[in-house]
Formats: C-alpha cells, sequence, structure tokens
C-alpha cells in the first residue's frame, strides 16, 4: 500500500488524469480520495483559467485587420478617489502571452497576484506607457475629460504605435482607431493588462503618499471615500493632493472661505 506523502507527490507532478489514479479514487482511506479530490479541483481550475485566457486572447485578435495588427488595451485607476492621481496605462502585448494565463480585472486579483502580473508584463510586452494625471489636472478638467486626456497620452506614448485601441468604457480621439470596450478589463487580454499597471502604479504613489500624510491611512483605502479617510478630512482637512472639486472637500474648502 502506498504511503499518503509518496502518492501526494506523484499527484503534484501529474498534469493529466493516470490510470494508477483509479484505483486511488477507491482507496480506502478517505485522506488518498481526499487527495485525488483536491487533484481534480486543481485540473478544473486551471483548466478554467486556460479557458478565460484563451477567450480575452480571442477578442483582442477579433480586431485584428491582418495577422500582424498590434491591438492597444487602455485602462484606468483611480476616478472614484478624493485623494491622489488617476493613472492610466497602455499596452500592447506579444504574441505569446502563456505566462500571463489568470491574468484578469486587476480588482479581481490580490495584491500579489497584481504586483506579479505588473512584473511580467513590463518584462514581455511589445511596448507599454504609464500616464499619471494629477488632482489639480482632474480639478481643471473634470475627471472624465482628466482621464479621457491622460488614456490618449498613455495611448500616444507607445512604441510602436498600435494598429487598433481597445479602451475600457472611453472612447479616444486618437490618430489609431478606437474601440470603447464596456467591462474591457473581464473580456480584452490587453486591457487587463493595462488596469494590473495601472492600478499597481496607482498603488505605489499613494503607499509614497502615506508616509507622507500618515494620518490619513491611504495605504489602507487609497485615497477613496473610506470611513478612515472621511474621519481625517473632518479632523485634519484637505492636503495638497486632495480633489478640491470632490464633495466633501468642495464644501469644506467652501465653508473655510467663508
Amino acid at each position: 500500500m502506498q504511503k499518503i506523502k509518496d502518492i501526494k507527490e506523484k499527484l503534484a507532478a501529474l498534469e493529466e488524469w493516470d490510470a494508477w489514479m483509479d484505483e486511488l479514487a477507491k482507496d480506502e482511506r478517505s485522506s488518498v480520495r481526499a487527495l485525488v479530490k483536491t487533484w481534480q479541483r486543481k485540473k478544473e481550475a486551471k483548466a478554467k483559467l486556460i479557458h478565460n485566457h484563451q477567450a480575452k486572447l480571442d477578442f483582442d485578435e477579433s480586431f485584428k485587420t491582418h495577422p500582424e495588427a498590434l491591438v492597444a488595451g487602455i485602462d484606468e485607476a483611480g476616478r472614484g478617489p478624493l485623494a491622489g492621481p488617476v493613472v492610466t496605462a497602455a499596452v500592447i502585448l506579444p504574441e505569446d502571452c502563456t505566462a500571463l494565463v489568470g491574468l484578469d480585472d486587476s480588482k479581481k486579483l490580490s495584491k500579489a497576484k497584481r504586483d506579479h502580473f505588473a512584473e511580467i508584463i513590463r518584462e514581455t510586452a511589445v511596448s507599454y506607457a504609464v500616464h499619471i494625471q494629477s488632482p489639480e489636472a482632474i480639478d481643471r478638467l473634470n475627471i472624465f475629460q482628466a482621464t479621457k486626456e491622460s488614456m490618449t497620452a498613455a495611448a500616444q506614448s507607445l512604441d510602436p504605435q498600435p494598429h487598433i485601441i481597445l479602451a475600457d468604457a472611453m472612447k479616444l480621439e486618437t490618430a489609431k482607431p478606437c474601440e470603447s470596450i464596456i467591462k474591457g478589463d473581464a473580456k480584452s487580454l490587453a486591457i487587463a493588462a493595462a488596469s494590473i499597471l495601472a492600478k499597481t502604479g496607482r498603488d505605489a504613489i499613494m503607499d509614497r503618499y502615506a508616509e507622507e500624510y500618515p494620518e490619513y491611512g491611504f495605504e489602507h483605502h487609497a485615497g477613496y471615500g473610506t470611513k478612515e479617510h472621511l474621519a481625517a478630512l473632518a479632523r485634519y482637512g484637505a492636503t495638497p493632493i486632495h480633489r478640491k472639486t470632490f464633495e466633501p472637500i468642495k464644501s469644506m474648502e467652501a465653508s473655510n472661505k467663508l
């Protein structure tokens, strides 16, 4: 009778079902049967990741007008917060994206996985660009126009330039054709990659601001209007990185001028 430790090691090395596993599934030891079920669940989860990965690749591929066409994905992070910049990213992925299996909308991934994929994207991308739109520009332009301008700047910074641009829920006025994709980070691998670079880039900025303004807790909420953040605003007032046209900061600033 095989030892459980040996069975576990053999299962860990297997990618596909093997004939000897038929007996394991009927083993009298519940721990052995549990190992087989765990292996099956992991295999199913991996198959789902590969299926979703291929669906995103196929989505991007459908916009190509010729096999060598370059598709750029664009996304943003930080439209909703009360403080900090909007960060946008544009990415052109390589033909072989095997290393990005499991890449998804940045909001669905843990910080560790976002950081992991961000490193791979920067290493393997045909081209990528990140643009930072300041709180001052957001107040001057409004959040929609500021985001649109930032996305356009990111797209124009790509080298080589793409043949088609897929932007998450934004129609850009660019020299190259641009498609606005609703919930694009869930449909397009290129947009999902852009969402990762935008999110990790903005988080890094807000972590630095957390050191500069420790009383606001930016490392916890990244500038969003959480209870903790609103309490700090009420106690300490707005900082230079707060968006003066966003409520409740707008009303607070107006009261201070009275």
